[in-house]
Order: structure tokens, then C-alpha cells, then sequence
């Protein structure tokens, strides 16, 4: 929560200085329960992943090593970021004051009979309540009380800080999740991609109208000329596309992206799930990556493909107990990856770790003919995994290929959003392959750069 008079009286960002006063903590006391004090990893997914962005960010990029030396951001979240007076924020505050009764309509010239001063004097039953009523009362996919530019923890947008490369920490590992389409000898997995979005997004978008229209309520500071660099970026046809057209994944490297297509939609409604999808998670973690090129600091980036790579999912694969859809080759490697990069400071693994049992045992009763397909996993990549550059942006595309049909829902409990079709054993292989991400889904690491240059009006 946020606005002027919480400045004055209180602090903004206060969830954020709770976290950098447990690291501080763990700081001094870290010794007690014998761990190194140099050698701290701090991680988050979605909004998690956003804190570590900022935590990072924190103080201009100026406290070094102080705090914590790796950094694991899954998924960061980054809505729209205004200054701790701005309208936006200022609008929550009132809003929330009306809520919960502090809000008499007149002018408060001190403390003592502040806004500020009410609000703390009310009891956690009713400022929980208000809290929610507030929230749920927010457009579409978004939250009333967010992060802010204050000019001290959080001094600049995150688009702009991360582009100067003033960040706290030495090594950092930035992923998202994306379903691609796999290729095996017994089948091909027809789904999709582009699965951070969906979940935040209005399920009725069928028309480029509707579409335009999203954009306008998602992005209220865009005029017309931005809009129309979007639609620029995003091309798509402007008729309507059916419900019953069939979804399928894409390559990620030709044919169709994820411009159009996903296991969640196609046409108009895919573009503005992919629209949220980088503006809010992918788009960041390209730009954390960027950040982590120079001074001595390094950068990995993998993407999270397993069917139906939904927003979340991606968590079960590297913290357990495993989902349905991932196979245990999948989860030894993908844990195998997240313990290197925090014991070893590199998430590199062994190549047989990377392929699995089932890939070895696979090899002894099939052709050893090499295959020629540039998609087929390549375990070696995984062991001698490159940190990602400016000159060199790869990322690790983590998938499967081979199991067992089934139809289960991405979201239980979501049902604007259907059934997909997921992937079991018996017959899960790991499909890890090392991609161009600035190319990637045709082009996203451009539409990144267009999301920046447009990032002050966003703003992000």
C-alpha cells in the first residue's frame, strides 16, 4: 500500500523491507546453523520472482554481495510500477481508507488525526477484509497494492535500472514456462505454448475489436500511437477465429508462434494471453538476464516447456513432489540443475543426468542412427550450459517428449479455461535443447526491446 501520506507517516514497500530485513538477518546469524554467510541464494516464482527482481534492484544495485551472492527469479512478476504518490496508488489508499471507515471527507493537517493514524488503529479482521474487497475490485488480472518507485529501496523502474546493469548480487538463474511442440518415434504431442498468461487474461477475446479494447484497459496510458505499435508487434489477423479451431504447439523456432497459438487459444485470444504472458513475466526475466552480462556477474536462462507448462506448474518440477506430467528423469534433472547453481554457483549437469534412465535404456533396444533433427534433445548442452550474453542469448528449453495421454484441467477449479491434453509415464524422456531466445516464438527478445522502449508510459 501506497500514497503520500504513508510516505510521510510510514514507510511504502513495506513486504519488501521485511525481506531485506530477513536477509540482513540471516546475514548475522546464518553461522549458528552452519551455513556460509557468502554463499546465499535467495529464490521466488511469480510474484516471488519479482521480489528477488527488486531485491536486486534494491538501493540502486548498491549493496553488492552484502546480502546475498545467487539469485533464482521463475516467472518474475512485474505489473505496472508507479510512484508511491501517484494517482494509482493513491486511488487504492482512499479506496481502502472508505473501507474500513477512516475516510471522512476532510482535510487532515497532522498525525494525530491523519488518514494514517486511523488505519492503524483498526483491527487485522477489518483491514483483512478490506484488503480483499479492495483487490477483487481491480481490473482484470491485476492488484491493488503493488510495488512502488520511492525513490530509496525502489529508485527506478525496473525496465531502466536492469538496462544499466546496477544490481545487487553475482549470479543469477531467470526462467519462464512455455509449451512447445515435441516430436517423438511413437508420436507428436499436439499442444501449445505461451502459458503465463491465461490465467490473468479475459477469457472472451475473439475479435481484433476486443482485442484493442484489452489493450486499452490493460495499458490506460498508451494514446493511440502506442496501440498501434502493438498491434505492430503483434500481428494477427482482424477476423474472428473459432473456438472449435483445433490448438497445437509450435516449434518455438518456425511455422506458427505464440503470436497466435496455445493449448488455451488461438487467434485474437492467444494475442492478448501472450501480450500479459511478456509484459508481466517473460519480457522481465529477458531483462534480469541482460542485467547479470558484466562486472564480473553471470546469467543463465532455461524455459519451463512440460505440457501444459501453465503459470506455477513449473515448482512441483524442482521442489517436489512431482506432477502427474513429469516424468522422475525430469525431476532428478530439473532439482539437479536448481542444487548446482546454489552448492556450485552453475546449473550446469551431467550429460546422463540430463538425458535419464529412460533415454539409456531406450538407446540400448533402438537404432543408434544419429538423428538429424536441430530440435532432438542434446544432453551435452546441459553439461557445459553457457551463461547467457547480449552476443550470445541461449536458453535452455526444458521439455519432454514420449509418455501416456490424458486430459486433466492446467488450472483445477478455473473454468473458463478447458481441459488439456498432458503426458505420463510409462514413456517420459527429457527433451533439453539450447535455443536462441532473442529469436525465439519469432522474434520475442524484439518484442522485449519494444516492451522496454514503451516502458516509462507503462509504466514498468
Amino acid at each position: 500500500m501506497s500514497s503520500d501520506e504513508i510516505h510521510r507517516y510510514g514507510v511504502v514497500n513495506a513486504g519488501l523491507l521485511d525481506q531485506t530485513f530477513a536477509l540482513q538477518w540471516v546475514q548475522s546469524y546464518i553461522h549458528l546453523f552452519g551455513g556460509n554467510a557468502s554463499q546465499v541464494t535467495i529464490g521466488g516464482i511469480s510474484a516471488g520472482g519479482g521480489s528477488v527482481m527488486l531485491q536486486a534492484m534494491a538501493f540502486g544495485g548498491n549493496l553488492g554481495d552484502s546480502l546475498f551472492s545467487n539469485a533464482i527469479a521463475a516467472s518474475p512478476y512485474l505489473p505496472q510500477q508507479y510512484g508511491y504518490a501517484d494517482f494509482v496508488p493513491s486511488q487504492s489508499y482512499y479506496a481502502f481508507a472508505a473501507a474500513v471507515g477512516c475516510l471522512n471527507g476532510l482535510p487532515q493537517g497532522n498525525v494525530s488525526n491523519s488518514i494514517f493514524n486511523c488505519l492503524i488503529g483498526k483491527d487485522t479482521d477489518t483491514l483483512q477484509n478490506a484488503s480483499a474487497y479492495i483487490s477483487g475490485s481491480s481490473r482484470y488480472g491485476t492488484w491493488a497494492f503493488l510495488p512502488v518507485t520511492d525513490g530509496s529501496f525502489i529508485q527506478q523502474l525496473p525496465s531502466q535500472q536492469l538496462l544499466e546493469k546496477r544490481v545487487n548480487g553475482r549470479r543469477i538463474l531467470s526462467g519462464v514456462r512455455h509449451v512447445i511442440q515435441t516430436i517423438t518415434r511413437t508420436h507428436r504431442c499436439v499442444q501449445n505454448n505461451a502459458n503465463e498468461g491465461p490465467l490473468f487474461t479475459p477469457q472472451n477475446i475473439v475479435t481484433e475489436d476486443d482485442f484493442v479494447n484489452f489493450l486499452r484497459s490493460s495499458f490506460p496510458l498508451f494514446t493511440e500511437d502506442e496501440i498501434s505499435r502493438v498491434l505492430l508487434y503483434y500481428p494477427s489477423t482482424n477476423a474472428s477465429v473459432s473456438s472449435e479451431l483445433p490448438d497445437f504447439a509450435t516449434s518455438g523456432t518456425s511455422g506458427a508462434t505464440a503470436l497466435n497459438q496455445s493449448t488455451f487459444g488461438t487467434g485474437q485470444q492467444q494475442r492478448a494471453n501472450n501480450v500479459y504472458a511478456e509484459t508481466t513475466f517473460v519480457c522481465p526475466s529477458y531483462w534480469l538476464a541482460e542485467a547479470f552480462t558484466n562486472n564480473g556477474r553471470t546469467a543463465w536462462k532455461y524455459q519451463y516447456s512440460v505440457i501444459p507448462a501453465q503459470h506455477g506448474g513449473d515448482q512441483n518440477g524442482y521442489l517436489g513432489p512431482a506432477l502427474p506430467n513429469q516424468g522422475p528423469d525430469f525431476e532428478k534433472a530439473f532439482m539437479t540443475i536448481f542444487g548446482n547453481f546454489i552448492t556450485k554457483n552453475d546449473p550446469s549437469i551431467p550429460a546422463d543426468i540430463a538425458a535419464g534412465a529412460s533415454a539409456a535404456s531406450s538407446s540400448s533396444s533402438n537404432s543408434s542412427t544419429a538423428s538429424t533433427d536441430p530440435n532432438e534433445s542434446d544432453p551435452d548442452a546441459v553439461a557445459s550450459w553457457p551463461p547467457y550474453t547480449l552476443a550470445a542469448p541461449y536458453q535452455l528449453n526444458l521439455n519432454q517428449s514420449g509418455g501416456t495421454p490424458f486430459e486433466a484441467p492446467a488450472y483445477p477449479g478455473v473454468t473458463a479455461l478447458d481441459n488439456v491434453t498432458q503426458f505420463s509415464d510409462p514413456g517420459l524422456r527429457n527433451d533439453f535443447t539450447l535455443v536462441n531466445a532473442y529469436t525465439w516464438e519469432g522474434g520475442r527478445g524484439m518484442r522485449c526491446d519494444f516492451w522496454r522502449s514503451v516502458a516509462r508510459i507503462l509504466p514498468e
